[in-house]
């Protein structure tokens, strides 16, 4: 099954999301999980639309594929305000708390050394999570 990339991005209040190689296909949500099914129902109907209007439409999508999701760091933060503080994400990342602060405003954009630096700490607690027996 092939992948599709939609990117996921934070507008201030809302989130916006485009798949990259379907020109002209955007959705925007309050949150996350509204964004994902905002976008999916939007691919499906552009799909649908360009099918019946005779448009072309990129391979991918004349078979069976299924949506990866990449968040802008901005996007991340926010998405998981609730869940993670900054305090918390300074701990996982080892970036301080003010310039997490910054990028999920969108005051600052990260360094892709930091975003990689959010990601790996992401990782290694997901890892040290599923590690945890009960």
């Amino acid at each position: 099954m092939e992948k599709v990339i939609v990117d996921i991005y934070f507008t201030g209040n809302n989130f916006c999301a485009h798949a990259t190689i379907l020109t002209g296909c955007v959705s925007t949500a309050t949150t996350l999980d509204e964004m994902k099914k905002n976008i999916k129902e939007a691919i499906e109907f552009h799909v649908e639309s360009s099918l019946e209007d005779g448009d072309k439409i990129p391979e991918v999508f004349k078979g069976e594929y299924e949506l990866e999701f990449k968040l802008s760091v901005e996007a991340l933060l926010n998405a998981y305000s609730d869940v993670f503080t900054k305090a918390a994400l300074s701990r996982i990342t080892g970036i301080n708390q003010r310039q997490l602060w910054h990028y999920a405003s969108g005051m600052r954009k990260p360094r892709p050394t930091q975003r990689k630096r959010i990601e790996d700490g992401l990782h290694r607690l997901g890892m040290e999570l599923l590690n945890i027996g009960v």
